[in-house]
């Protein structure tokens, strides 16, 4: 079963009384923001699941409030192209294609009128595993505005492990996406654009450099906002489960925008030597009131560096397999600046 990657509801954890940063008007626009879930309805599974009774809640206040739904694959051409994004543009994808996507999503998705973007493991399905939606099932859904995407063939680690030399890594990697994409494309007919959700949300520099050399988008897991300033190799979503599927902290992520970053330093999330390892943030201006946190919601020092660059590391190493550093600061318009730096503290 899918590890799912620990977050919190920074909701609790935001200052509320601070006063909000000068922000641009490019900064506030042109950001979309993606979530991702895994089951719907599966209460035996509470780190991946989110209940049917918050999922509609989530659908009734994007339809009360206006939002403009959208595939990830138009969001990504949009960005792609550098064209204006709609405001308030939100994306609900899906990772692994359990079958509840189809018994419980896709009815309420098919209500709504609402397009969404699955990301599938083609083995299972090739093998029947009656945990997950079927090719038929899939084109019934891509009728009313679904589209399937590439998460591997097994869900296998797409970085270098422990066991095998780089070159070992990038053949088993490249063939891996390319044998899924394979069975997808055969399926369900071919798309303009190709994308990969890491599995796991986990990848590395060189699983980067595989997706650019092969055109293909990738898409982790670690939260925040995406935008014309994103990573085409690793784009930003919001994982949405049970204990973070809560209307506070749902609408505080949908006022979201993306961090004035300029450079990171590092940009491996690996974590090969130093733990706790030291991330640096240098901003396209300067912020105020910046406040970072682990996965676990503790707390962790900013050092400021300069007017617009800054410091930050954990006072205990890193434990787990993997786990975030968060940074948020207020903006204007009540909404909140967002960076989430994925850490691979154990390779397999």
């Amino acid at each position: 079963m899918l590890v799912y990657i620990r977050t919190f509801c920074l909701i609790a954890l935001l200052p509320f009384l601070l006063d909000a940063n000068p922000s641009t008007q490019e900064e506030i626009n042109n950001n979309a923001v993606v979530f991702v879930y895994h089951r719907f309805g599966e209460s035996k599974y509470p780190s991946t699941n989110i209940k049917l009774e918050q999922f509609q809640e989530q659908l009734d206040y994007l339809d009360a409030n206006n939002y403009n739904v959208e595939k990830l694959s138009t969001i990504i051409k949009h960005i792609k192209e550098k064209k204006p994004l709609p405001p308030k543009t939100v994306a609900l994808t899906m990772d692994d294609a359990y079958y509840s996507v189809y018994t419980n999503a896709y009815p309420m998705l098919k209500a709504k009128g609402y397009p969404f973007s699955v990301f599938v493991n083609t083995n299972p399905i090739d093998h029947g595993s009656k945990n997950y939606v079927t090719w038929d099932q899939m084109r019934e859904m891509q009728k009313d505005g679904a589209e399937f995407l590439n998460h591997s063939l097994a869900h296998d680690y797409l970085h270098t492990k422990q066991s095998e030399t780089k070159e070992q890594a990038k053949k088993r990697i490249t063939d891996d996406i390319l044998q899924a994409q394979k069975r997808l494309d055969a399926e369900l007919g071919e798309t303009p654009l190709k994308l990969l959700a890491y599995p796991f949300g986990e990848y590395d520099l060189q699983t980067k450099e595989i997706l650019k050399e092969l055109n293909i988008i990738g898409v982790a897991q670690n939260s925040g906002p995406m935008g014309h300033k994103s990573d085409l190799q690793a784009l930003t979503r919001f994982p949405m489960a049970e204990i973070f599927a809560k209307m506070p902290a749902f609408k505080t992520k949908l006022n979201t925008v993306q961090f004035p970053l300029k450079s990171i330093t590092p940009t491996n999330p690996l974590i090969e030597k130093q733990n706790p390892p030291q991330l640096i943030l240098e901003l396209e201006h300067p912020l105020n009131s910046v406040s970072c946190f682990l996965s676990s919601g503790k707390k962790i020092d900013v050092k400021w560096l300069n007017k617009t660059s800054f410091e930050v590391s954990s006072s205990i190493p890193l434990k787990g397999q993997r786990d975030l550093y968060t940074c948020t600061a207020p903006a204007k318009d009540g909404k909140w600046y967002w960076y989430s730096h994925l850490w691979i503290v154990a390779k397999r």
